[in-house]
């Protein structure tokens, strides 16, 4: 199975793509969308051109997309969630189911406690996916974020397979 992880972002978008067999995790590729345009609908069409040739490069079964928190900047955060809805749009276009994982979830899965940095989020992400060349910060997430719901599609399954096993 393949899972792809967004970060979303107006301006950086990054993007991962694992290959999930059983509990091995394998890297499929990742990087950073640099929107394009001067205006805020631009941007929005660039995100979702370039995400939609993703999709279809690499086939993901799966996706996942980082909750937004909000922040004392109300205008940016607003932004940020048109960004996120660009993200969840296009897997849905496609006929993707998409998670959705909020930053603290993420960093618990991937590092082990809640509240780490994107200096430690990128060291499991290589520790977890060896050889991996992360093409920035926001691709190191969005590949943490394919790593947590990796797991959490794990744990459903086997939670599934118990129940049906138990009836």
């Amino acid at each position: 199975m393949r899972v792809l992880g967004i970060d979303p972002g107006l301006r950086n978008l990054g993007w991962g793509v694992i290959e999930v067999a059983g509990s091995r995790l394998g890297h499929v590729a990742n990087g950073v969308i640099h929107s394009q345009g001067d205006d805020l609908a631009s941007r929005l069409l660039s995100l979702h051109a370039a995400l939609t040739r993703i999709v279809l490069d690499h086939a993901p079964d799966a996706a996942a997309v980082e909750q937004t928190f909000v922040n004392k900047d109300g205008a940016g955060t607003l932004k940020l969630g048109q960004a996120r809805g660009i993200a969840m749009l296009v897997p849905a276009q496609a006929g993707i189911a998409v998670g959705e994982y909020a930053p603290n979830a993420v960093k618990k899965a991937v590092v082990g406690v809640g509240h780490a940095d994107k200096g430690q989020i990128a060291h499991m992400v290589r520790y977890q996916l060896p050889g991996v060349e992360l093409a920035g910060s926001d691709a190191a997430d969005a590949l943490a974020i394919a790593i947590c719901h990796a797991h959490h599609l794990q744990s459903a399954g086997r939670l599934a397979a118990a129940i049906r096993g138990a009836a």
